[in-house]
């Protein structure tokens, strides 16, 4: 009998051990740990290297474009995400630091009338994938900002827009060390 007291004392208190360690996830929890990411390619044309790639754009009708394998801005560069209301939906605004505002206006400039492909990753654990938007350069982007409307729904736009400023809260709090 004694025996069994002491197993049962054993696992009552590894019980409350990983209850206390591990604790349970709230909502609250799980938003602050969710990511995104995001990254922008240039459309480039087609050629027989291996630099590019044939990637599809949209998913209810969609049209494939060629771009550069290798991004020019991702998630690294955003300072703020924002979910914005516009004329038949909604946007996802993006603002830039210092880096990402000079490399915005770099390639705006030098690739005006080709198309900046967005690719995000967002979601639990980063399960869903996507091509979110190609809109086309039509002017200089010199303060930093990018707007586009996704192809996704205004959830999964929040989504990725939580996950990218819980990624810039975690880049910005490294910086400040």
């Amino acid at each position: 009998m004694i025996v069994r007291w002491t197993r049962f004392n054993m696992y009552l208190c590894a019980a409350c051990a990983t209850a206390l360690f591990c604790g349970c996830q709230t909502p609250e929890s799980k938003h602050k740990k969710q990511l995104s990411t995001l990254r922008l390619h240039l459309e480039v044309n087609p050629d027989a290297t291996a630099r590019n790639q044939v990637v599809p754009v949209y998913r209810e009708n969609p049209v494939s474009i060629t771009v550069e394998k290798s991004f020019f801005l991702s998630e690294v560069n955003i300072t703020e995400a924002k979910v914005v209301d516009a004329v038949g939906g909604f946007e996802i605004r993006l603002q830039f630091d210092r880096e990402g505002t000079w490399l915005l206006e770099q390639y705006s400039t030098a690739n005006l009338g080709r198309r900046v492909v967005i690719f995000s990753q967002f979601g639990e654990d980063l399960k869903q994938t996507r091509w979110l938007a190609a809109p086309k350069l039509s002017r200089r982007i010199t303060d930093g900002f990018f707007t586009f409307t996704p192809d996704a729904s205004r959830e999964e736009a929040e989504d990725i827009v939580l996950g990218l400023n819980n990624v810039a809260k975690k880049l910005h709090h490294k910086s400040e060390w």
